[in-house]
């Protein structure tokens, strides 16, 4: 079924589940860290609260390459099923994750990247940042978050790492040149052992050498002082309530003493030590007080990945009962979010009569006025587009009721309004016009969308589904190719091309697109094999294996279109305008 247009019944018979982008991100991992990692370093920079490790003269990682290394995992981490590719989730904390990067002070010598913050399905407890600018939560980290100014004390530090280039000057400490032979050689080894199964790798990784490197991931003491310093800064010109930080990092050890082989991921990768600790408690004594009030936004978005992390039956029973016994809460808030969960948990049953239900209960929750005389009872945010996107969810669920997707697409037009910066209502609008038939209206928007944004599967993944009902096989095909090769599946972007060759309404004007997206897809597949030099390269399905720089073991002929912002833009777009 579709989520906010994307297609989830397709990606879950087509990828690996379990714990299998936990394996990804531990390669991932390994793309983004040298053997060997600076212990020692320089002393920090005369800038009033910001230090800066280093200086200027460093050999860091150029921010080209620092970011191309992150596009390529993110590529590999948008393929796996657990990546959250949720339009309320992503754009809740796209906005509140930029919100944080907006109220940074300035550092010298940062690069500005376009920072992308996303979830993963994990029952662990963690928080990472990739190379250039991409932060990941886990979806238990947002669980455990018990406010906005918790949740923020994390990303802030994260973007404390991203700010101060941490990852970049770990893997300055090597040559340049020998990072990607690096990286494809222990990737290549990884995926050696995948043919036993996807617990090999791991057991390959956690043995030797593997485990040695793993140590070295974690960053050093003074890097994790200059993060915490950073979030601090970031949290108390955001407005958020500093004491969250030192909260959210105290519980989370109190729960590694209470369980001590269960230490949460997130201390495993970032010692929390009690030095820390005091210095956080110090700095928020010499600040005022502050008392924020959450949005219902982070009440919704949490209710919604307690679902979206585990759609299986028993997941979905446990839900049921959490949110039953959150709606035994006093705040309304919390009553308000215990609504919109089992409204979730209803749509994912199929039930959707009881969703709308669900649904409007909640909406009617957030509109009730506040109690008078609390900070509590203050109104909060109303849900805004989560309740508009839930809503046309639901709608496009009934694709079979004409009745129903005319509603859909009148309240997708209306949203779309009143909500222009939403990307997944946008997507939802062209579900829409698709679901109602109006191809052509649908295929002029998603071509417009396709140009707007370049950089989105999705977009194409609709523009694809738009053309194939039209029976235009030529430009259904080519949709798909900009989808595969904005995932990363260059091989499954080249068979689509092959495809779109062979369609009987490929007009010659089609057939000159495909020749030049075809060279350019074979030169990034010589690249990707390290193996600039070779020109006899052969055909899509005859081009032989080799050791890349794909972190996943699925085979790229079988990946599926996936759904939200990629990072690396297009140029103008490849798909013939008729």
């Amino acid at each position: 079924m579709r989520q906010n247009g994307y297609d989830s019944t397709v990606n879950s018979k087509r990828f690996p589940s379990g714990h299998a982008l936990r394996r990804l991100l531990t390669a991932a991992t390994l793309l983004a860290a040298p053997l060997l990692m600076a212990q020692n370093v320089l002393p920090s920079s005369n800038i009033p609260n910001l230090p800066t490790l280093g200086d200027t003269e460093r050999q860091d990682l150029s921010p080209l390459i620092e970011r191309k290394l992150g596009e390529e995992i993110m590529r590999d981490i948008r393929r796996n099923l657990d990546y959250l590719d949720d339009g309320p989730i992503l754009e809740y904390l796209n906005n509140f994750g930029n919100a944080l990067v907006a109220a940074r002070p300035g550092a010298r010598g940062e690069t500005n990247f376009d920072y992308f913050f996303f979830a993963v399905r994990d029952p662990q407890l963690n928080a990472f940042a990739l190379p250039g600018g991409f932060i990941a939560v886990h979806s238990a980290l947002l669980l455990a978050a018990q406010s906005e100014s918790e949740l923020a004390s994390v990303l802030g530090h994260e973007i404390g790492h991203v700010a101060q280039r941490h990852i970049a000057r770990q893997l300055g400490q090597q040559k340049q040149d020998a990072l990607i032979p690096l990286a494809a050689m222990i990737l290549a080894a990884l995926a050696a052992k995948g043919g036993a199964g996807g617990d090999a790798a791991i057991g390959v990784f956690a043995a030797g050498q593997g485990l040695a490197i793993q140590r070295q991931l974690n960053f050093g003491r003074e890097a994790e002082r200059e993060a915490d310093r950073i979030g601090f800064q970031i949290m108390g010109e955001a407005g958020f309530d500093s004491s969250g930080m030192v909260a959210f990092f105290q519980r989370m050890q109190t729960a590694s003493r209470s369980y001590s082989d269960l230490t949460p991921a997130y201390l495993q990768s970032h010692p929390l030590t009690t030095e820390r600790i005091a210095d956080i408690q110090a700095r928020i004594r010499e600040q005022p007080y502050k008392q924020r009030l959450d949005s219902l936004d982070f009440y919704l978005v949490r209710s919604r990945a307690r679902v979206l992390q585990d759609e299986s039956s028993q997941g979905l029973a446990e839900a049921k009962v959490f949110f039953e016994n959150q709606m035994l809460q006093q705040s309304r808030q919390q009553i308000c979010a215990a609504q919109y969960g089992l409204a979730m948990v209803a749509l994912k049953k199929g039930d959707m009569a009881k969703a709308q239900s669900w649904l409007d209960k909640a909406r009617a929750t957030a509109e009730q006025a506040p109690a008078a005389g609390t900070f509590s009872g203050a109104r909060p945010q109303t849900g805004g587009s989560i309740f508009v996107s839930t809503a046309l969810e639901i709608k496009l669920e009934q694709r079979k009721d004409a009745a129903v997707i005319a509603l859909a697409l009148k309240e997708a037009e209306a949203a779309r309004l009143k909500f222009p910066l939403s990307r997944g209502i946008a997507h939802q609008y062209g579900e829409a016009l698709i679901a109602a038939g109006r191809l052509e209206q649908a295929t002029l928007y998603l071509r417009d969308q396709a140009q707007l944004y370049k950089e989105e599967p999705e977009v194409f993944d609709l523009l694809a589904e738009a053309y194939a009902a039209q029976g235009k096989q030529a430009l259904q095909h080519l949709a798909l190719t900009e989808s595969y090769v904005l995932q990363g599946g260059v091989l499954a972007a080249l068979d689509q091309l092959a495809i779109a060759r062979k369609a009987p309404d490929a007009t010659f004007y089609d057939q000159a697109v495909i020749d030049a997206r075809e060279r350019e897809l074979q030169a990034r597949r010589r690249e990707e094999l390290g193996e600039r030099g070779k020109k006899d390269l052969a055909g899509p399905s005859a081009a032989a294996p080799g050791p890349t720089l794909r972190l996943s073991t699925t085979p790229a002929e079988t990946m599926a279109p996936s759904a939200f912002p990629a990072s690396m833009a297009l140029p103008e777009s490849r798909i013939p305008r008729r």
